[in-house]
């Protein structure tokens, strides 16, 4: 690309951050960042220096040292919550907390997807795909429940397999998380070594089992309580995409689920989310995805078709930006009422972009231990039993998913289900998926013996 076109594409970033997540997420949770330029001669450098850090499945992407052009962002592992918080340890919780739904579309062609979240299912496609070692006992439906014991075990699962869901820094360094695909062990006892003088800084607490657990019980709570706190307000806030009540509110292949129905106790519901807190606000962006990539698809063949008789028009449709106010404010039409235009079509997979770009977000929750008297009303302050941290949350990750991305996730989709229906439910419960399908007509033959 020319320089000219690097600084178009990084415009377009900052402005789709600017004029559209802003919108759905708030002012404080996000930070769309600022286009600098750079001497080549230390862009060399710096891409020099920091290669041997990167993680081997980042290496096939080269940095740009051409244009001189790049963007500047806050260190969100770093972020300073008060100017007293200077000298004092900063620890950040990396959360990517992936879809919190179930697809509640018509569409939906296979009925395990009204049952099963997306990211259980794929799960197990990327065990048997060598992604990973064994499949993570996280739901997001369990974290997006609003309930505290589901979205305690949701958290307690990322941190007993990370994958890359799940980062924990202390000072701006990585203490706790994936290095790369393979390298995930998890030593709670290590991390509750790092933990222990900020949760516990009187040190008071014994060591051993009892202590880690302790620990991080401590920092699930606090994470809890981060993630429900409210601490901005957005013009999308109130937009209520579509009601929860009408998808499924828990996932059948959830640890936590199936734990209930083992001890014959009925499946706990969702608690609801508070309405100004992060995680509501991702799952509204997340649920402009209504027509699921089922739905989604022919809509996109149909756009893709007029593209093709009217190439010229692309920039006109607003695929490749700019993301203005003008764009942001068509994708508030919620209507599902096809009226075979190009319009709707398009509207429908710009919604959905801005879905998969919600469903891949990261959330970083930065804490700083304060004493009683350092904390002002104007600053939101999470207890724990020994201390108190003053905290922030962000968002980050918000590049819009690439239109041309549709074909693979429609692809995707395909595999994960098909996969899924194969080798995990068949064997989950193989008198049902053997024997007889639902809505089957059966007939038992009698044998006299």
């Amino acid at each position: 690309q020319t320089p000219e076109e690097i600084l178009h594409h990084l415009q377009n970033i900052v402005d789709f951050g600017k004029h559209v997540m802003k919108q759905f997420f708030g002012e404080n949770y996000v930070h769309h960042g600022e286009i600098i330029q750079l001497p080549l001669d230390f862009v060399r450098q710096l891409c020099l220096k920091i290669q041997p850090e990167r993680p081997e499945c980042r290496c096939d992407k080269d940095m740009d040292t051409l244009s001189g052009y790049a963007m500047c962002l806050p260190n969100l592992t770093r972020l300073q919550t008060l100017r007293f918080a200077e000298h004092r340890p900063i620890l950040c919780i990396e959360i990517k907390p992936k879809c919190g739904f179930i697809p509640f579309s018509s569409h939906v062609s296979q009925e395990i997807k009204h049952k099963v979240c997306r990211y259980c299912m794929h799960q197990h496609l990327k065990v048997a795909n060598g992604k990973w070692k064994r499949p993570s006992k996280y739901c997001p439906l369990d974290l997006f429940s609003g309930n505290k014991q589901r979205m305690h075990f949701a958290l307690k699962s990322l941190l007993q397999e990370a994958q890359n869901n799940l980062k924990i820094f202390k000072n701006g360094e990585l203490i706790y998380g994936c290095k790369d695909d393979q390298d995930c062990v998890s030593d709670w006892n290590e991390l509750a070594r790092h933990l222990k003088p900020l949760f516990f800084p009187s040190n008071g607490l014994v060591s051993g089992p009892h202590c880690t657990r302790t620990i991080v019980k401590e920092l699930v709570q606090v994470i809890t309580m981060a993630l429900l706190s409210s601490t901005d307000t957005c013009r999308a806030g109130d937009m209520k995409t579509v009601p929860i009540s009408q998808g499924r509110s828990y996932c059948e292949a959830s640890a936590f689920n199936k734990e209930l129905v083992r001890n014959g106790k009925h499946k706990l519901e969702s608690s609801g989310l508070p309405r100004g807190c992060l995680l509501y606000k991702t799952l509204q962006a997340q649920m402009l995805d209504m027509l699921d990539i089922e739905g989604l698809y022919p809509l996109y063949s149909r756009v893709e078709q007029y593209l093709e008789e009217f190439p010229e028009e692309r920039s006109t449709l607003q695929i490749d930006g700019p993301y203005n106010e003008a764009f942001y404010e068509k994708l508030l039409d919620l209507s599902l009422e096809d009226d075979g235009t190009v319009a709707f079509a398009l509207t429908k997979v710009q919604q959905y972009r801005i879905a998969m770009t919600a469903k891949d977000c990261s959330i970083m929750i930065a804490l700083s231990p304060c004493l009683q008297d350092e904390c002002s009303e104007q600053r939101p302050v999470v207890l724990t039993s020994k201390s108190r941290f003053t905290f922030s949350v962000s968002v980050l990750d918000l590049d819009l998913k690439p239109y041309e991305s549709i074909p693979h996730q429609y692809k995707l989709d395909g595999e994960i289900v098909n996969y899924y229906l194969k080798n995990v439910q068949a064997k989950e419960d193989p008198v049902m998926s053997n024997l007889f399908k639902e809505n089957e007509d059966c007939t038992l033959v009698l044998h006299k013996v």
